[in-house]
């Protein structure tokens, strides 16, 4: 029963940034409704949000062979992760996205939360993993991958708040209702 509850909380604490980053999602998505009048722009910012999804399979493969999931939890002083549970927790991120890439186009707001959380995390991933390896004293599991990851993710922030309206202009009833 230990390990069970080492790991539970190993997971929840190691995953506590994520959790953050998924409230300012929510905010985000909430907050800040599409703009119908610029297709092109929203279908740039999907491709881009494609390529990041691509770029974060890359990113997910070089954690798992080179052992983000043991070496990550226990520089935090936690229980490593099990490989099953790191390979769930991605495959199951991957899917929301690549759900999400499909979705947005609906102007949902479940969709708009994944893409934000997405470029948030993307972000989080370019700066903590060059901070861990220089924590490390050297190469630190998805290092290779994960600046350019944190590019796209801010390039797909700025993206969604070029095609998101934080402002109402006039009341509610001027933008298409978010489901």
């Amino acid at each position: 029963m230990g390990h069970v509850l080492d790991a539970f909380t190993s997971a929840l604490i190691g995953t506590a940034g994520l959790s953050l980053i998924a409230c300012v999602a929510l905010f985000l998505a909430w907050s800040r409704r599409p703009q119908t009048a610029h297709p092109d722009a929203e279908r740039r910012t999907i491709v881009l949000f494609v390529v990041g999804i691509l770029l974060q399979c890359a990113h997910f493969a070089e954690e798992y062979a080179t052992g983000f999931y043991r070496l990550f939890p226990t520089a935090l002083g936690l229980t490593p992760w099990s490989a099953r549970f790191f390979i769930a927790f991605n495959l199951t991120w991957l899917g929301i996205w690549a759900w999400a890439a499909f979705a947005v186009r609906t102007r949902s707001r479940a969709a708009y939360s994944a893409i934000w959380f997405f470029a948030l995390a993307a972000v989080l991933n370019g700066v903590a993993h060059p901070l861990l390896a220089i924590r490390a004293g050297g190469y630190f599991p998805g290092l290779v991958t994960a600046p350019l990851l944190g590019v796209v993710g801010g390039w797909l922030f700025v993206r969604l708040l070029d095609i998101t309206d934080g402002t109402p202009k006039g009341g509610h009833d001027r933008h298409p209702p978010l489901t």
